[in-house]
C-alpha cells in the first residue's frame, strides 16, 4: 500500500523519521493507519495566505481526503479513525485473502 502512495507522488516516511513531519504508514491491528503532520512552515504559510484562514486541522483533512480518495480508488477498504489523526486501510485491503500476508 506504500508503494501505491509513493506512485501517486506522496512521499511516505518510515518509522524511523518519527521527528519529521509528512505521511506515515503504521501497521495497526485493523489493517494499516495512514497519518499526516504538516510542518511548521507550512502551517503558518497557509496561515498567513491572505483571506485563508487554514488550519493544521484544514490541511490534515485535505491530505487524508486525497489519501483516502486515491486508495478507495485503487480498491482498497478505508475508515477514518475516531479521533480524525489519520484514515485506517483494513486488513482485507492490505492482504487480500489468499495473498501470502492472510
Amino acid at each position: 500500500m506504500s508503494s501505491c502512495l509513493v506512485q501517486a507522488g506522496f512521499q511516505v516516511l518510515g518509522d524511523g523519521d518519527s521527528g519529521i513531519p509528512g505521511l506515515r504508514v503504521t501497521e495497526v491491528s485493523a489493517g494499516a493507519l495512514v497519518s499526516w503532520t504538516a510542518s511548521d512552515g507550512l502551517t503558518a504559510l497557509a496561515r498567513d495566505q491572505a483571506g485563508h484562514t487554514a488550519s493544521n486541522d484544514s490541511m490534515r483533512a485535505i491530505v487524508q481526503a486525497a489519501v483516502a480518495g486515491l486508495l478507495l480508488q485503487l480498491g482498497h477498504t478505508v475508515t477514518d479513525t475516531p479521533d480524525g489523526g489519520g484514515v485506517v486501510v483494513l486488513t482485507e485491503a492490505v492482504f487480500p485473502r489468499g495473498s501470502n500476508g492472510s
